[in-house]
């Protein structure tokens, strides 16, 4: 690493005139090799110093992207941080039935045995009794359409809300304002609870509708609830949500009015919204940051590739947005500011 810096900086001095800079190799007493740089720069000329500042000042972690394109992580870091950048969709996989025009598809962020963080659960949401979960042990199988399983829930499920996490779906009962907690390695009912005054069954959807007022969703931190009542009068209200009891933690009530705007998935404790489901080019408008308990507005690119996004949720575990465009299940890389 040494002698990368020591080139690093002999061809910054090259290209700024130092053009009787040179590198010089010799072996010290133990044998190892050594590197001494020499110049007839004046080492003390502030021009010098300036240029040194700006070599050291850049870590090899910011100068060797990562395969995705995007800085490595440093050590410690927690991941965290502000929304400030969504990618172009990468479609995935697209549904071969007029039953998969809207659905919702999920990878467990927080995956147990004998899941791994590869598989990957779909559910076809349209029609009136949706009971059937593909379940995917790998990612070939998902993108080839060969479930290694299916899941027939015990009751059906309302609209595009489901998460999984620690190895349970999580999901709303049709016609009702319960989330149920299926243990999928069990295929057993471990809890179920009503979400206190939630509006149901189109009482206070996204604007696309599909009876989408309870939304589930998953972040670094856990499980949240996302809904409106009669009381916020349709205003986004936003619960943690205890992952073996479904009892409701924390609750905030937001001023972004849920029929206004198309999806919602939270990050680092933030909620962000979505302004359409069909524009194609949308942006993530409005965020909602728990920990100050206060709202902003944003202009950050959305786009809805095949113009009809009835799901839109984030993986904490891959650091990516998940969602169903029209028949279409796609991810999105985020960008988050450093905390």
């Amino acid at each position: 690493m040494l002698a990368v810096q020591l080139l690093l900086l002999a061809r910054l001095l090259w290209g700024v005139g130092a053009r009787t800079a040179q590198l010089q190799k010799s072996n010290d007493r133990s044998g190892r090799c050594q590197y001494t740089f020499i110049s007839r720069w004046n080492l003390e000329n502030s021009d010098f110093q300036e240029l040194k500042s700006e070599l050291t000042a850049v870590p090899a972690s910011q100068i060797l992207d990562s395969p995705s394109g995007h800085p490595r992580s440093e050590a410690g870091d927690t991941g965290c941080g502000e929304l400030v950048w969504v990618g172009e969709p990468v479609t995935l996989r697209t549904a071969d039935t007029i039953t998969g025009k809207y659905g919702v598809w999920m990878r467990d962020p927080k995956p147990v045995y004998p899941y791994t963080r590869d598989t990957t659960w779909r559910i076809d949401t349209v029609g009136s009794a949706v009971r059937q979960v593909f379940e995917y042990r790998l990612v070939s199988q998902f993108t080839q359409g060969y479930p290694s399983k299916v899941h027939v829930l015990p009751r059906p499920l309302e609209s595009t809300g489901s998460v999984v996490y620690g190895g349970s779906l999580y999901f709303q009962g049709a016609g009702s304002r319960t989330v149920v907690r299926y243990e999928l390695s069990t295929e057993t009912v471990k809890a179920e609870k009503d979400v206190p005054r939630a509006g149901y069954h189109g009482q206070f959807p996204y604007s696309w509708g599909g009876y989408t007022d309870i939304d589930l969703a998953v972040d670094e931190t856990g499980l949240w609830v996302i809904y409106s009542t009669e009381e916020a009068k349709g205003a986004i209200v936003l619960s943690r949500l205890n992952p073996e009891s479904l009892e409701l933690g924390q609750t905030w009530e937001t001023n972004i009015r849920k029929q206004s705007v198309a999806n919602a998935f939270v990050i680092c404790g933030t909620l962000y919204t979505v302004s359409s489901y069909s524009a194609p080019e949308a942006a993530v408008n409005f965020a909602f940051d728990t920990a100050t308990g206060s709202s902003k507005a944003l202009a950050i690119p959305f786009r809805n590739l095949y113009e009809y996004s009835s799901m839109i949720d984030y993986n904490p575990l891959e650091k990516k947005l998940f969602a169903w465009d029209n028949f279409n299940m796609v991810t999105y890389d985020v960008r988050l500011s450093k905390m």
